[in-house]
């Protein structure tokens, strides 16, 4: 099954929902309004056409302060029909919050707050959203554009001058 398949079934049953095919390679994806995320991931994996049943990836990623945006993608993956499919939401870097789709797939758990973590990107509704790989005293999202890490860590050296 296509990605343009798949977002025409989306779209004939949640036509309140906003998106947009985006056939870039090497897989094209589509767009999705963060508000909708929830509601599109729960229709693809209860589908009986799609039965989307496994969450692969999620990926946070910041584009920069000069493109003033963050991504949050979603790689999906049917067992059953061996289909696969990428949503892509785009956020304002200034405040980058997204509903949660923890009640969709349970795998969604840690890769949302790996995505926290390490970029910054708020998932409402999360069951624990909290650091995954940094101390809970760390300060800022290490894989954010323009993070500086602190000098020392508990008195630990950990910025590095480079050769």
């Amino acid at each position: 099954m296509t990605t343009e398949e798949i977002l025409e079934i989306i779209n004939k049953n949640l036509s309140d929902c906003t998106l947009t095919y985006n056939p870039i390679k090497p897989q094209d994806e589509i767009l999705v309004e963060g508000k909708d995320i929830e509601t599109v991931c729960q229709f693809l994996k209860k589908n009986k056409t799609t039965y989307f049943d496994t969450l692969s990836c999620l990926t946070g990623v910041d584009n920069g302060p000069a493109k003033k945006t963050m991504e949050v993608i979603y790689h999906l993956y049917s067992i059953p029909f061996g289909h696969k499919l990428t949503l892509k939401v785009m956020l304002e870097r200034e405040n980058p919050a997204l509903p949660s789709v923890t009640s969709v797939w349970r795998a969604a758990d840690w890769h949302e707050r790996e995505a926290y973590d390490l970029v910054g990107i708020q998932f409402e509704n999360h069951p624990d959203l909290r650091r995954i790989l940094s101390p809970d005293d760390w300060v800022g999202h290490p894989l954010q554009k323009d993070y500086e890490p602190e000098e020392r860590y508990h008195g630990i050296k950990i910025k590095y001058e480079k050769d």
